[in-house]
């Protein structure tokens, strides 16, 4: 579903079906009708000849055409912005755009319908009786007005959409979700986890590409009818190379052992468990989200881009991400069986992994620049504050200590080196604080 979700042409195809189907059905409706409408719906209704039929018609069709290739031109200009200046994985959050796959079905949805209703009209001649679908040209007509309105409101929504606060809004709202999806508010702390017996052996991957997603179900299926448990090794987002071991199983009792074809059964049953795709997505990747928006700061903060602004608004988004998921318990996920034994055990990123994510490169780009170091200061005071059991306040500390070697070694002027030195210690102390009460 997320794969058609993202992209751009079933429900245009979906459109020109339909158009075609009624462009068939509703002549043949006006020639049923033909002569026995009331008066009042004759007089708002086409009442040309075949000539002029057939020009209204034809205006529609090439007109709506021309129409369509500049909807995807601009869409593709669109496209290349937002891959060069941003980042070339928000280019999902423009293919996915419902607006834009509704523009480009209206505009050839009526197309496709004056096309078809076209040929439905017969000039007086040869035997043949002149015929005018008036129904039908009526509603090319008026597809064809909303096809005007749609090609207005569409560059009214493009305009918006290029704006890089606009797509950060998206990625940030689109991240929630999987948060929400994958760390529910009510997830239950999950414990330790089993350790792998001497009889465990690798579970090797079977098609490369990203991991995009798993079946616990599936998963637990294929653990109980081999009496093993299972550990997937990799997280959702992670690169899967055929070939490669991507999980870990062994025997559930530690006396218990599984034969070749008992593992051969068990490394199918899981490779067809995950799924894989050439690209992240956001379905159970976390760390999509985050990927996407440090990108964005990077190039931002990159010298031939140099837009710190940008960089400071995403940081702004990183941390109510990292503060969304404070109080909530990430990390691995622990399957049980019917009588409460963990059969699989799913990878999944901690809060310091996607705080990592979050500081490391955007530091390293952006400690140059007084203003980013500053934010990124606020970033952990923040996190900090949200940090109400204080699970991650070594993860904190950890990051505040960089951020002090990233701010010594940076070219600021004496005064700026030692506000930032002096708000990192603040906090730092601060942190201590509270982890000593």
């Amino acid at each position: 579903m997320d794969t058609l979700r993202t992209q751009l042409w079933p429900l245009p195809a979906l459109a020109v079906a339909l158009a075609v189907l009624l462009g068939t059905a509703l002549p043949a409706l006006d020639s049923n009708l033909d002569g026995q409408l009331p008066e009042s719906v004759s007089a708002v209704i086409f009442s040309g000849g075949p000539e002029a039929a057939r020009a209204v018609l034809q205006a529609i069709s090439g007109s709506l055409i021309t129409v369509t290739s500049l909807t995807f031109s601009l869409t593709v200009v669109s496209l290349q912005l937002a891959s060069s200046q941003f980042s070339p994985r928000l280019l999902r959050t423009f293919s996915a755009d419902r607006f834009v796959h509704g523009t480009l079905a209206l505009f050839l949805a009526a197309f496709a319908f004056a096309l078809t209703v076209l040929r439905s009209v017969r000039e007086e001649g040869s035997g043949n009786s002149a015929f005018v679908p008036e129904i039908s040209v009526t509603v090319a007509f008026a597809l064809a007005i909303a096809s005007v309105m749609g090609l207005v409101l569409f560059l009214a929504h493009l305009t918006r959409e290029i704006r890089v606060e606009t797509m950060m809004r998206k990625v940030n709202m689109e991240a929630q979700e999987t948060i929400d999806r994958v760390f529910p508010g009510d997830r239950p702390v999950q414990g330790s986890g089993p350790l792998p017996v001497r009889a465990s052996f690798p579970i090797a991957a079977t098609s490369s590409g990203f991991l995009t997603s798993f079946d616990k179900d599936a998963l637990l299926h294929a653990a109980v009818e081999s009496g093993a448990v299972v550990r997937l090794d990799k997280e959702p987002g992670s690169s899967l190379v055929a070939g490669v071991p991507f999980a870990t199983a062994w025997p559930l009792e530690p006396a218990g052992h599984i034969g070749p074809e008992g593992r051969e059964m068990l490394r199918s049953a899981v490779n067809a468990a995950v799924a894989t795709g050439f690209e992240r997505t956001n379905v159970q990747d976390v760390g999509f989200g985050f990927r996407q928006l440090v990108d964005v700061a990077a190039r931002a903060l990159s010298p031939g881009v140099n837009d710190p602004t940008t960089a400071v608004h995403v940081i702004g988004h990183l941390s109510a991400l990292l503060c969304r998921l404070a109080d909530r318990e990430p990390g691995p996920e622990q399957i049980t069986d019917d009588d409460g034994r963990v059969r699989v055990v799913l990878s999944l990123p901690t809060l310091s992994d996607l705080l990592d994510m979050a500081m490391n490169q955007t530091r390293h780009y952006g400690a140059a620049d007084p203003v980013v170091a500053n934010r990124l200061l606020e970033l952990l005071h923040e996190l900090a504050c949200c940090d109400r059991q204080g699970r991650y306040r070594a993860a904190i500390l950890d990051h505040l200590d960089r951020m002090r070697n990233a701010i010594g070694a940076a070219d600021y002027s004496a005064p700026e080196r030692q506000g930032l030195l002096d708000k990192a210690e603040s906090q730092a102390a601060a942190v201590r604080t509270g982890a000593e009460k």
